[in-house]
């Protein structure tokens, strides 16, 4: 792998050229709207790469200049890819951002970024007028999509590909920056982790804007010459197992929240969906008793992965590394991963004791640093060890066992999500005088958002009130589900928030 940082390397061509020109004819993409079988949309690996290089030859014709960085702004239709392609093929940089992101935290993604393009069919999604930046929409995404098409820009590895957003631990959102390689250090994962092969048929649940969906859902199997379905209909629950008899699907992936949905929701036994071999699931902790119902109503496994938007994941069990309840798996074949002390060091620990899990910075799969924040890239790497925060301890056999995080970051429904950023919102409120917010048990399967308001004396504030002010300014991903009054905030001697002692006896 470490040759092809020095060479001329494109993501986009290293998942689309070679198999557009051994199976033209074969399907890469379905767009589904419902369970008939019947696809709105069929996409063809010829067809793909045809209009992904149409898609970089109109960005070009637009003015664009290399490494360019493009907003995207578009849901789970074609658009979705061929634009995310497209601009990686043509040497620009896009954004995935999730369409769930209010005006303002688009605005926040479009100043940050300094993109130069906003691509967004719906008007209603794009941000506010911004000088300088070009705007695409409806018509316009139209022509773009219908340009001639170009060959690929003659890239090299460590160029940037492409920059996704995650919350940070300021209360503002921070890029993540992949490089043209970030494809390499995803071929672990075909085999230790899913079992993928040219002949599946991979259904994922997720939205595009997640790296989780980008990988699983698109790249890895089109780099393999495998097919994927975007489903764009309704999210009922039960359209899942209906989808994958439909579609043939051979793997299902999803986060545990929705699986959990699943098994409520839907009518599952061993003999539905008799083409899934196996269920793949990350994002969020899967809890052994989840994983449990659905072996016993499925008749099938769920391999787990853990991984973060600046590594995507590295740890999982599959096919050949059996689950053990509890554990994510061990460490993917060629990965180098280790547990360090928590207080620092870069002396890797031994089994069974307790430190932060950190990744070689040879990895390919590794961010090329945070966008434009020299001081956050640095503050994540001790000597050769990129330090991801999640707190572990590995056994005698390997297996990781998950402790926590060792800063604030929240996980719900698989997005994570920093406190900051949701205090920042809530705390301009004119009635809130101060504000905490942390995740909250619910039951042994599920944590939500709660956040813990001191009010002004005299105000008056009603939960209905926060819930609006919430819905103006954070996705909804991002929400508080539940918002408690208290008169003051539990905080250290040094004045920092003791969030965690907040939730005691909340649920």
């Amino acid at each position: 792998m470490p040759e092809a940082r020095h060479s001329g390397f494109n993501l986009a061509r290293h998942c689309l050229a070679e198999t557009a020109g051994r199976l033209p004819d074969k399907a890469a993409l379905y767009v589904a709207t419902d369970a008939s079988g019947v696809p709105a949309e069929t996409w063809t690996f010829a067809r793909l790469e045809e209009a992904v290089l149409k898609v970089a030859g109109g960005l070009a014709r637009l003015g664009l200049d290399r490494g360019d960085r493009v907003l995207l702004r578009l849901g789970n239709t074609s658009d979705f890819p061929l634009f995310f392609f497209g601009a990686i093929a043509g040497g620009f940089v896009p954004i995935p951002t999730s369409t769930m992101l209010t005006r303002a935290e688009a605005d926040v993604v479009l100043a940050d970024s300094g993109a130069r393009l906003v691509v967004a069919r719906d008007p209603a999604l794009l941000p506010h007028d911004t000088p300088g930046v070009i705007v695409l929409h409806a018509a316009e995404v139209a022509d773009v999509e219908h340009a001639a098409p170009i060959a690929y820009a003659d890239t090299r590895a460590d160029d940037p590909a492409f920059l996704v957003y995650t919350s940070g631990t300021s209360g503002r959102p921070k890029g993540v920056l992949h490089a043209q390689r970030v494809i390499l250090g995803r071929r672990p994962m075909h085999a230790g982790w899913y079992g993928l092969g040219e002949s599946d048929i991979l259904l994922h649940a997720g939205a595009f804007n997640w790296t989780y969906t980008l990988g699983a859902g698109l790249m890895d199997p089109w780099s393999l010459g495998a097919t994927s379905i975007v489903y764009a209909g309704d999210k009922d629950p039960t359209i899942w197992p209906r989808l994958v008899e439909a579609y043939g699907a051979t793997l299902f992936a999803a986060v545990p929240s929705l699986y959990r949905q699943i098994l409520k929701y839907a009518e599952i036994a061993p003999d539905r969906m008799p083409t899934l071999r196996h269920g793949l699931t990350a994002g969020e902790a899967l809890h052994p008793a989840l994983h449990a119902e659905w072996m016993t109503r499925s008749g099938r496994p769920l391999f787990e992965a853990l991984g973060m938007s600046e590594i995507s994941t590295y740890i999982s069990s599959s096919p050949g590394t059996p689950t053990r309840p509890g554990s994510p798996g061990r460490p993917q074949p060629g990965r180098r991963v280790a547990i360090l002390p928590a207080e620092g060091g870069t002396e890797p620990l031994g089994p069974g004791e307790t430190g932060v899990i950190a990744v070689d910075r040879s990895d390919p799969g590794l961010m090329l640093g945070y966008w434009n924040r020299p001081e956050d890239t640095a503050a994540v790497f001790r000597g050769d060890w990129f330090v991801t925060g999640d707190l572990a301890r590995l056994d005698d056999d390997g297996y990781l066992w998950f402790e926590g995080r060792s800063d604030d970051l929240m996980n719900t429904f698989g997005y994570r999500v920093a406190p900051q950023e949701v205090e920042a919102a809530i705390a301009t409120h004119p009635a809130v005088a101060d504000v905490a917010v942390t995740d909250v048990r619910v039951d042994d399967m599920v944590r939500i958002i709660a956040a813990f308001v001191v009010v002004h004396d005299g105000a008056a504030l009603d939960e209905g009130e926060l819930e609006a002010w919430c819905a103006e300014r954070l996705a909804a991903y991002k929400r508080p589900r539940r918002f408690v009054r208290v008169k003051v905030l539990p905080r250290t001697q040094s004045g920092k928030v003791m969030r965690r002692s907040l939730s005691d006896g909340i649920a």
